[in-house]
């Protein structure tokens, strides 16, 4: 009887989330997105939605891989919660791909005029790509975890 309830889980995953470089991943979402979007404007084909969807992804990315690097700072609270996203990255990497998810929808909704459902589908899609990418660099560091023990 030692499981958490998913709630728990989301919890834990958002408590590790806390102590994430927000600004590192803020500055490096933004710098993405305008390199991507200046790119696409000198070679004729810039395109915003893109560009936002990708900075967008890498804000999440950089806060969720950022935020189990460091196992062994902050509070105890957030040492824990970040220790237990090392042990399970498939489940702590849940939370910063909704974030995408979520971030997304909008710019997807009223830029790229897909409408309700196709905007959906690429949000997800999205935040499928953060939680595969999260979870794999998460499960690379997974060492760390041990080693702060």
């Amino acid at each position: 009887m030692n499981e958490i309830s998913r709630r728990d889980e989301v919890s834990l995953s958002g408590a590790a989330l806390r102590g994430a470089p927000w600004k590192a991943a803020a500055i490096g979402g933004g710098a993405v997105t305008a390199a991507s979007f200046g790119m696409g404007l000198l070679t004729g084909g810039g395109d915003l939605v893109w560009a936002l969807g990708l900075g967008i992804s890498l804000f999440a990315l950089i806060a969720a891989v950022g935020a189990v690097s460091k196992p062994d700072e902050g509070d105890r609270v957030t040492r824990q919660a970040r220790l237990w996203s090392l042990r399970h990255p498939w489940k702590s990497a849940l939370l910063p791909a909704g974030i995408t998810a979520v971030l997304d929808y909008p710019v997807q909704l009223v830029l790229d005029g897909e409408g309700v459902f196709g905007s959906a589908v690429d949000a997800l899609w999205h935040g499928a790509l953060v939680y595969l990418i999260a979870s794999i660099l998460t499960l690379t560091m997974q060492g760390r975890a041990r080693s702060a023990r």
